[in-house]
C-alpha cells in the first residue's frame, strides 16, 4: 500500500479496533492524530507509536461535542496544514430491549457512534474537498445491516452510517474524496469481552468461519481503503466479519 506524506486522524483510538488503525496506518508511514474522549487511553497510543519510532499525537475530544470537535479540527488544520485521511471509529453500546431502554441510553448510542461521524465529516471533509484529495472511512457493523435484538440504538446508528457514507460518497466524489465503510462482525476488543461464554458461543455460532475476528482484519481494510491505491472505490461498505453477513 501506498501513502505518500499523510496525515490521518482516528476517532475512538484509544483501544481495540481504533488502536489497531492507528497503529497500522502509522506502520504504513502514515502520520496519526489519536482520538479520544480520555486523554490517558489516546495518549498511551500515540505514545506507544512514536516509542516505535512513528508519528502520532494524541488530542482527547468528546466526539458527541460538536463545538468541541469543530473547534479541534480548526487546531489541527492550522497546525498540519492538511489531513489526508478521516476514520470515525468511536463507538458506544448500551444495550437493552426497546421496552426498557432510557432515552438518555438511545441518545448516547446515536451522538457518540453516529452524530459524531456528522461532526468530522463537516469539519474535515470539506477541507479535503478544497484540497482535491481525501480519504473517510467509517466504521460501522453488520448490525447496522442486519439489526440484532436488543441492540436497537446500535443498530440505528450503524444504519446511519451506512446511509451517511452513501450520500457523502456522492457528495465529493468529483473532489477527489472516497468515503467508504468497514462493517465488522464479532471482533475481539473490550466491547466483546464483557460477554458472556454462552453468548460468545451464540455469537461465534452464526459466524461461517466459526471464529471471532481480531482488530487487525479491520485494521488491514481500513488501511487499504485509506491508501492511493483506492482511489476508485467510493460509497461502499466493507463487511469484515467471517461470512457472517454473506
Amino acid at each position: 500500500m501506498t501513502f505518500n506524506n499523510r496525515i490521518a486522524l482516528v476517532t475512538g483510538a484509544g483501544r481495540g479496533i481504533g488502536k489497531a488503525i492507528a497503529e497500522t496506518l502509522s506502520q504504513n508511514g502514515v502520520t496519526v492524530i489519536c482520538v479520544s474522549k480520555s486523554p490517558e487511553s489516546c495518549g498511551s497510543v500515540a505514545a506507544a507509536i512514536t516509542a516505535a519510532g512513528g508519528k502520532a499525537e494524541a488530542v482527547p475530544v468528546d466526539v458527541s461535542d460538536g463545538p468541541a470537535v469543530a473547534k479541534a479540527a480548526e487546531t489541527l488544520l492550522a497546525k498540519h496544514g492538511k489531513i489526508d485521511i478521516l476514520v470515525n471509529n468511536a463507538g458506544i453500546t448500551r444495550d437493552g430491549l426497546i421496552a426498557r431502554m432510557s432515552g438518555d441510553d438511545w441518545n448516547a448510542v446515536i451522538q457518540t457512534n453516529l452524530t459524531s461521524c456528522f461532526h468530522w465529516c463537516k469539519a474535515i471533509g470539506w477541507p479535503m474537498c478544497r484540497a482535491r484529495y481525501g480519504r473517510i472511512i467509517n466504521i460501522t457493523s453488520v448490525v447496522g445491516l442486519v439489526g440484532n435484538a436488543g441492540q436497537a440504538n446500535y443498530a440505528a446508528a450503524k444504519g446511519g452510517m451506512i446511509a451517511m457514507t452513501k450520500s457523502l460518497a456522492r457528495e465529493f466524489a468529483r473532489r477527489g474524496v472516497t468515503v467508504n465503510a468497514v462493517a465488522p462482525g464479532f471482533i475481539k476488543t473490550d466491547m466483546t469481552a464483557v460477554l458472556s461464554e454462552e453468548i460468545r458461543k451464540i455469537a461465534v455460532a452464526q459466524v461461517p468461519m466459526q471464529r471471532m475476528g481480531e482488530p487487525a482484519d479491520i485494521a488491514n481494510m481500513t488501511a487499504y481503503l485509506a491508501s492511493e491505491e483506492a482511489g476508485y472505490i467510493t460509497g461502499q461498505i466493507f463487511t469484515v466479519d467471517g461470512g457472517m453477513a454473506m
